[in-house]
Order: C-alpha cells, then sequence, then structure tokens
C-alpha cells in the first residue's frame, strides 16, 4: 500500500544534512520512496496519509555487528581483544547451535529496531539462522557468512557454501530486497593469503561485497607489518581490495594504508564503542575522511560493546574524534548524523539505503519529540536541532520505524515478533553455556 508520512520535521540525510520543516515523504506499493520535500511543494497524492509528531529520518545502518552474539554478552568482558576471542568467545561459540543463532540474532535485531536501526552489517556463522531472524522481525540485512581457517573451520568450504549461495538465490532477495548475501573473510590473521585471494577472486566475479576485520589491535597489525609492511599492504597483495570491500574497525594505519583505502574506494565500519572497550585504540576518522574514504558506524558485537545501540556510536565517535585530534570542530552533528545514515550505506556500497530520495528503500525512523531533549521544541535553528537530535535525545526517542514502507516497530514496540519471548528464548540460550 502507498502512503503519504507528513512531520514537522523531515531529515532526508542528503549530502548538506538539510533540515526539512513541514515535509512529507511518499512511499509506493513496493516500498520505495517516491518523493521526499515540503508539504507545500508536494505532489498531488491520493493514498492514505499518516501525520507525525517529531522528526522523520533514515533508519540507521549499523555497518558492522556480529548481532548473534546477544546470548554471549558479558562474558568475559574484562579481557583484552585476543584473550577475550580465543578464551571465552571462541570456546563459547563452539558450543552454540543453528538455533540459538537464530534466537540471538531475533533478539539483536529487535534491540537495533527499537533504536531506529533498519539496516545491519552482520558476519557470522549459520547463515541460513540470521536471514530467518531478519525476515522474521522485518529489518534489513547485508550478510557475510564467516570464513575463517580455525580447528573445526574448513575456510575452503565455506568460501564455497556462501558462493554457492549467491549463485542459487542471487545477491539480493525477500520481500523489500531485506537481505544481501557477500563473504565475510574475518581477518588477515585467521586466514592465510591464499585464502584472501580466493575469497576476492569469487567476490569480484559476483559483484558482492567483502566484509573484513582490518588493523582492528596493535597487536595484530604489528605481526602484519612485520610480515608484509601492513595489513592493507597485505589484502592490496593478495588483490582483495579489488572489488566491494568493506574495512571493519580499521584502526591502525598509515597514511599509506589510509591512501590504499581511498585509491580502492574501501569502505570503513568506524565502531568506537567496542575499539575503547577492547582498548584497540582511536581510528583515524578525520583523515580518513579527508582522504575520501567512505565511513560508517558500526557497534561490532554486542558482547564487545555491549550494546547494539547506534546512537551511542555517533557521540563517541565525535567525542573521539575530537580528543584525539584537540579539535572541537572535528566532527560535529551533522557530521556524524550522516555518518550512522548515508555514510554507512555508502560503506557498504549501497545508494538504496541510508537516505530519503527517490527510488531509495523506504527505511525510516520516527522520533518523538515529547522528550527533555527537545524542551525548545522543534522550531529552534537547524543546527540546535540536529546538536539536541545527535548530543541529548539518543535511541530513547525512537517511536516507530519502516522498512520498505512497512511498518515493524510501533510505539518502541516490535510489530512482527513478541520482544519478550525474544528476550526470554535468548536469555536460555545465555543460561545453558553459562552452566555448561
Amino acid at each position: 500500500m502507498s502512503l503519504r508520512l507528513r512531520a514537522p520535521v523531515v531529515l532526508p540525510c542528503d549530502p548538506t544534512c538539510s533540515v526539512l520543516r513541514d515535509a512529507v515523504v511518499d512511499i509506493d506499493d513496493t516500498g520505495r520512496i517516491v518523493h521526499c520535500g515540503p508539504f507545500a511543494d508536494a505532489p498531488a497524492f491520493d493514498g492514505p496519509v499518516r501525520t507525525l509528531t517529531g522528526i522523520l529520518l533514515p533508519g540507521l545502518v549499523n555497518a558492522h555487528a556480529h548481532s548473534p552474539m546477544t546470548v554471549l554478552r558479558g562474558m568475559g568482558g574484562d579481557l583484552p581483544l585476543m584473550r577475550w576471542l580465543t578464551e571465552v568467545i571462541w570456546p563459547a561459540e563452539a558450543r552454540l547451535t543453528p538455533e540459538d543463532i537464530h534466537a540471538g540474532m531475533v533478539l539483536g535485531s529487535v534491540e537495533m529496531l527499537r533504536a531506529g536501526v533498519t539496516t545491519s552489517a552482520e558476519m557470522y556463522f549459520h547463515g541460513e539462522e540470521l536471514v530467518r531472524a531478519v525476515l522474521d522481525t522485518g529489518a534489513r540485512m547485508v550478510l557475510a557468512p564467516a570464513i575463517i581457517d580455525a580447528p573445526g573451520w574448513d575456510w575452503r568450504a565455506m568460501l564455497a557454501q556462501a558462493s554457492a549461495w549467491i549463485d542459487a538465490d542471487g545477491l539480493r532477495f525477500g520481500p523489500g530486497d531485506r537481505v544481501e548475501i557477500g563473504y565475510g573473510p574475518h581477518s588477515a590473521y585467521t586466514l592465510p593469503p591464499e585464502a584472501l585471494a580466493e575469497v576476492g577472486a569469487a567476490a569480484r566475479e559476483r559483484d558482492a561485497l567483502i566484509q573484513i576485520h582490518v588493523a582492528e589491535s596493535l597487536g595484530e597489525d604489528t605481526t602484519q607489518r612485520e610480515r608484509h609492511g601492513s595489513v592493507p599492504a597485505l589484502l592490496d597483495e593478495v588483490n582483495l581490495l579489488g572489488g566491494r570491500v568493506l574495512a571493519a574497525h580499521a584502526v591502525h594505519l598509515s597514511d599509506t594504508d589510509i591512501a590504499l583505502l581511498a585509491h580502492h574506494g574501501v569502505g570503513v565500519a568506524h565502531c568506537p564503542a567496542s575499539n575503547g572497550k577492547l582498548a584497540s585504540g582511536i581510528a583515524r576518522v578525520p583523515d580518513l575522511r579527508a582522504a575520501g574514504v567512505p565511513i560508517g558506524l558500526g557497534t561490532d558485537g554486542p558482547a564487545s560493546n555491549d550494546d547494539l545501540d547506534l546512537w551511542e556510536e555517533l557521540r563517541l565517535a565525535a567525542m573521539l574524534a575530537r580528543l584525539s585530534t584537540q579539535d572541537s570542530t572535528a566532527l560535529g552533528a551533522a557530521d556524524v548524523l550522516l555518518m550512522s545514515t548515508r555514510g554507512g550505506a555508502k560503506a557498504l556500497h549501497r545508494d538504496d539505503i541510508g537516505t530519503l530520495t527517490p527510488g531509495a528503500w523506504a527505511d525510516l525512523t520516527h522520533i518523538d519529540a515529547d522528550h527533555p531533549a527537545f524542551s525548545a521544541g522543534l522550531d529552534v535553528p537547524d543546527a540546535q536541532l540536529l546538536s539536541n537530535l545527535v548530543w541529548a535525545a539518543g535511541s530513547r526517542t525512537v517511536r516507530d520505524v519502516w522498512v520498505a514502507g512497512e511498518q515493524v516497530l510501533t510505539d518502541s514496540e516490535p510489530t512482527r515478533v513478541d520482544r519478550g519471548e525474544a528476550q526470554t528464548l535468548a536469555g536460555k540460550v545465555t543460561s545453558r553455556l553459562l552452566s555448561a
């Protein structure tokens, strides 16, 4: 069904971060946007009209997550990265069943929808369970089935399975193209160069997205620099950077590394909360932006953050950029809002999400203005409105969410699944793991 949404403020998240007053978003019966602009200039519309209070903006894009790890939340939370992985997380993951992963992803998807996140870029195992989960909740996902070389895992078989999946179902499928499939080589430290080269070739052949952890920790970076010059240099050497690539974290980069990512059009998923909690470091976001590298924001997994609230990442990204440069203008409210929407889409090599422009999917988030953050109302200068939204409002003001024109969150509750049941099922998985 076509639909017109009218709101006092609409943020299309165009390149200039325009603020439209008394504006509408028109959605056609395929779930795509056909018009966005001031009501006074809107074309005639003969479908249903819903008048909203507050602010309407694109659904946020979580550019890097491992959302099924909701069932592992809090485990090993005070350990450094490699000990956390090898001593706690990987052993626990080895005991997860496909049904456990489905339960974890449903809860993660619900958590993100309640924060206004409509798209998440996921890397995990048993990808069919992640697909089933997001089709249950109605969210959108860019999935990278994990590929890793470790005891119990055969990277060649995992690569072959991902390729066969894409060949069978195509890159995108589901209602409103809700699912995109790509490749998830975990990292340069968990795969040999031969594997990275084969993944790159398979992805280019299919124009598929690669999601990979890059230069996340200092220890990883030091090892790779000793052997290959740097992590990006190794990935370039094996020709993995030649197609659609998203580099998660990208913390420890030289000027040469940044230039290399920019040359190949590699997107970066900046994960400030996870990087901080695991003491991985502060990514050089201002330098990456200056070089023209597309940057989105990611939560990372809910066992290393420990939530899936992208609004927290907006604030942390701005604060850490300002601290690391000693420049309070390094990232502003508009900058990080765009990083969480159109920036995330661009980092994922997508132009049909993250913005309210004709032709894009109607993935929208409605912000409730009845909140102390907006005590002066919405009729304040544009810069102040954006500042209040980013610095003061956050996920607690998210009221409604649409994906491909379908309302999947109403009054902060999911419409397709029962939140209480999702929490209970995921909690049972966690309890079983803790008792093992």
